[in-house]
C-alpha cells in the first residue's frame, strides 16, 4: 500500500509530543502552515470562516500514515494561547442581565397598567419590516422607564425574540459604565448560536486588547463582522434569529460622551449595516439622546429612530390609581392589622391624595407601596404617615427616601456640570434654580415668563435652558402664547410636584435646600443695582434694559422685599442717595400699568417712610419720599387702582 493510499489516522495529542521529541523545530506544534510562524494566525474578525478546499481546509502530510488537518492544527494552536470565549467572559456584566440575581424582584409593570404604551412598543418590535429599526423611549426620571423594559424583556423572552439585554444602573459599579455592554451584548447574542460564539471567539483571539478600543470598534469587531459571518453560513436564515435588544438607562451610564458614542457607534454598526436587530433604549431626556433626536436642527438620529416621548404621550394618571388599590389592598389583606382588613382601607380619599401627590409618575406611587409594605409595621399607621407627611412638620420618618436619592443624585450631577462651565464660575446653581422654581409656581406673587425672568435675575437671555441642561428628566419648558395669540413665550414646568416638595424639605434635601429667604435677597440686590444704573438723561435712556421700562423691577422689588420689610436699611437708604425716588417716578409714569404694582407699590413706599422716619432716623429723606407717595396715590387713584 502506498504512502496515498494508506489507512489516514487523526492526529492526537500525544502524537503531537512524539513529533516534537523527534524534531525540536516542532515544539510547541508543528510549524507547516507557515514559513516562519510558531502558529498560524486566528483567522481575522473580517474574514468569513475558510471551509475544505481553502488554505485553511488542508490535510498536511508530516510522515508515515499520519496527517494533520489545518482545523486540528488551529484548534491547538488556540488551546496554546487565548481562550477567546473565556477572555470574553471576563468582560462582561451578569448583573446587567433582564434576569440577574443582582436586580432580584426589578420594576415591571403590574398586569392591566401600560397597556396602551406596552402594546405600541412590542407592535413595533414584532414588525421586523418597519423602516425604523430603532426605538428610543424618554420620559422624566420616574416615569417608568425601566418596568417598561423589564415588561418587554419579558415578553420577548418568553416568545424567543429576546437577543440582547443591559441594565444600565449608576449605584453599580459593573454597569455604571460603557466599559462592558458591548462584551456583555456580544456574549448574549454568541449564546443564541455556536458558530456565531465561535466567530466571536476568533475575533478576541485575533486582536486580545479589543475590549480597550473605542466601543464602534469592539461593536464592528464583537457584534458586526461576527453576524454577517454567521449569515453568510449556507442555510442560516437571518429571520429565525432573536432580534430584539433591549438597553435600559442609557442617562445612568456615566459619560455624556460615552453614551453620545454608544448612540453614534449603533447608528454606524447597526443601522447602516441593516442587522436584523430591533434596537429598544430607554433614557432621562438627557443631552446625548435630546441632541441626537432633536427636530430643530435635525439630529442625526431624528429620521432613523421612532421616538416615544414617555411622559409627555401618556398619562398615567389611571395605572398608577389601579396600581395603588391593587398593591395596598393586597398588602392589607397580609397585614396582622385588623384595620387594614376593612374595605374602607386604605379609604378613596387617601387614595386620590396619592395620585395627585404623582404627578403621574410611578416611582412615586412605587416609593409609597415599598414603605407601606414594611411587615414589622402596621400598614394603616405608615400610610397615615404619608399622607400627613409635610416638609416643614418636623417628623422623623423618612417615606420618601428612595425618592430622595434619586433626586439627590440627578441635583448633584447638575450642580457640578453647570458650575464647572467657566462662564458658569461664580454663579449659584442650586440658589438661581431655586428662583425659577418659585416664579414656576407663583409663590411669590408674580409668574414671569423664563427668557424675562433670567433678565430679573441678571442672567443673559436662553441662560435657564443652561441652568436645566441636565435636569430634563425633572423640568421642562412648555410653549405658550398669549390669549390675543401676538406673544410666544416658554414657561419652566417641574414634571413632579415631589421634587418641588424635595427642594422645599431641608430634612429631604440637605446639603441641596436653599432658603426662600436667600433667593429673594439675590433679586432685591439685583433689581436694586439696575434701578441704580438707570440713567434718566433722556440720550442714555435706550440703553436701559427692557424690563426696567417695562416696570418688571418695580414689580419684583414690590414682592421679593415682601412690601419693603426685608430691605436691609442700607439699601433704602442708598437707594434715597441715589435718585431713588425719582428713578421710581419715571419708571411708574411711563411703563405699562399693573394693577398688583398700584395696589402692592404705595403699601412698601408707606414702608419705607415708617423705616426712614423710625428705624433709620432720617426725618428728611421721609419726607422727601412722603411728596412722591402723595403723587402715587393719587396716579393709583385716577387709574382707577384702590
Amino acid at each position: 500500500m502506498t504512502s496515498d493510499s494508506r489507512p489516514k489516522k487523526a492526529v492526537t495529542a500525544r502524537d503531537l509530543q512524539a513529533l516534537a521529541t523527534a524534531d525540536p523545530s516542532l515544539a510547541g506544534g508543528p510549524k507547516l502552515l507557515g514559513p516562519s510562524s510558531g502558529r498560524p494566525p486566528a483567522v481575522p474578525p473580517e474574514c468569513p470562516e475558510q471551509g475544505p478546499g481553502t488554505a485553511l481546509g488542508r490535510r498536511f502530510n508530516v510522515g508515515g500514515n499520519i496527517h494533520i488537518h489545518s482545523s486540528q492544527h488551529l484548534h491547538n494552536a488556540r488551546e496554546q494561547s487565548i481562550d477567546g470565549w473565556k477572555t470574553l467572559l471576563e468582560n462582561i456584566s451578569p448583573n446587567a442581565f433582564y434576569n440577574s440575581e443582582a436586580r432580584f424582584d426589578p420594576p415591571k409593570c403590574d398586569e392591566d397598567t401600560r397597556v396602551e404604551v406596552i402594546g405600541e412598543i412590542m407592535d413595533w418590535m414584532n414588525d421586523r419590516e418597519g423602516p425604523q429599526r430603532l426605538l428610543c423611549m424618554t420620559g422624566a426620571a420616574g416615569a417608568g422607564k425601566s418596568a417598561l423594559q423589564q415588561t418587554v424583556a419579558e415578553r420577548c423572552a418568553n416568545s424567543g425574540t429576546l437577543a440582547v439585554a443591559f441594565f444600565f444602573s449608576s449605584q453599580d459599579p459593573s454597569r455604571n459604565d460603557i466599559s462592558k455592554l458591548i462584551p456583555t451584548i456580544a456574549f448574549q447574542l454568541g449564546q443564541k448560536d455556536p458558530a456565531l460564539q465561535d466567530n466571536i471567539s476568533r475575533a478576541i483571539e485575533a486582536d486580545p486588547p479589543i475590549f480597550k478600543r473605542s466601543i464602534r470598534t469592539q461593536m464592528d469587531t464583537l457584534i458586526v463582522r461576527p453576524f454577517k459571518q454567521l449569515c453568510a453560513t449556507p442555510g442560516f436564515d437571518p429571520g429565525g434569529f432573536p432580534h430584539a435588544i433591549l438597553i435600559d438607562g442609557l442617562d445612568e451610564c456615566s459619560g455624556e460622551e460615552k453614551q453620545a458614542e454608544l448612540l453614534s457607534s449603533i447608528k454606524h454598526c447597526f443601522l447602516d449595516n441593516d442587522l436584523p436587530f430591533r434596537i429598544f433604549i430607554a433614557s432621562r431626556p438627557e443631552w446625548a439622546i435630546r441632541s441626537a433626536l432633536r427636530s430643530e436642527p435635525p439630529g442625526y438620529l431624528h429620521p432613523l429612530a421612532y421616538h416615544i416621548q414617555l411622559s409627555d404621550k401618556y398619562d398615567a394618571t389611571k395605572d398608577i390609581r389601579r396600581y395603588l388599590w391593587r398593591r395596598l389592598q393586597a398588602i392589607g389583606r397580609e397585614s396582622h392589622d385588623r384595620r387594614a382588613h376593612l374595605s374602607s382601607w386604605p379609604s378613596v380619599e387617601d387614595v386620590e391624595k396619592l395620585v395627585q401627590a404623582a404627578s403621574g409618575q410611578f416611582v412615586f406611587a412605587a416609593t409609597v407601596v415599598k414603605y407601606v409594605s414594611e411587615r414589622r409595621s402596621s400598614p394603616v399607621e405608615r400610610l397615615q404617615t404619608v399622607i400627613n407627611w409635610t416638609p416643614d412638620g418636623g417628623q422623623v420618618t423618612r417615606p420618601f427616601e428612595a425618592l430622595d436619592i434619586l433626586y439627590t443624585g440627578i441635583l448633584t450631577k447638575a450642580k457640578e456640570s453647570y458650575e464647572a462651565v467657566d462662564t458658569n464660575r461664580g454663579r449659584n446653581f442650586l440658589l438661581l434654580l431655586k428662583a425659577h422654581q418659585m416664579n414656576s409656581d407663583g409663590r411669590v406673587g408674580g409668574l414671569w415668563f423664563a427668557d424675562l425672568f433670567d433678565e430679573i435675575l441678571g442672567l443673559e437671555n436662553g441662560a435657564h435652558e443652561d441652568l436645566a441642561f441636565d435636569l430634563h428628566s425633572l423640568v421642562a419648558f412648555h410653549h405658550n402664547t398669549t390669549s390675543d395669540g401676538s406673544v410666544s413665550y416658554l414657561e419652566m414646568r417641574f414634571y413632579h410636584r415631589s421634587f418641588s416638595e424635595f427642594m422645599d424639605s431641608e430634612t429631604r434635601a440637605k446639603s441641596l435646600f436653599v432658603p426662600e429667604i436667600l433667593v429673594k435677597e439675590y433679586v432685591l440686590e439685583v433689581t436694586l443695582h439696575g434701578i441704580d444704573g438707570l440713567s434718566l438723561e433722556p440720550s442714555k435712556i435706550d440703553a436701559t434694559s427692557s424690563s426696567l421700562l417695562r416696570n418688571e423691577a418695580l414689580l419684583a422689588l414690590v414682592l421679593y422685599s415682601d412690601k419693603g420689610e426685608i430691605l436691609s436699611g442700607q439699601q433704602i437708604l442708598a437707594s434715597a442717595q441715589n435718585d431713588g425716588w425719582k428713578k421710581f417716578d419715571y419708571l411708574l409714569l411711563r411703563s405699562n400699568f399693573s394693577s398688583i404694582i398700584f395696589s402692592k407699590f404705595p403699601e412698601m413706599i408707606f414702608v419705607f417712610i415708617r423705616r426712614l422716619k423710625n428705624e433709620l432716623e432720617e426725618p428728611g429723606l421721609a419726607d422727601v419720599l412722603e411728596s412722591y407717595y402723595d403723587k402715587w396715590r393719587t396716579l393709583r387713584e385716577t387709574r382707577g387702582y384702590y
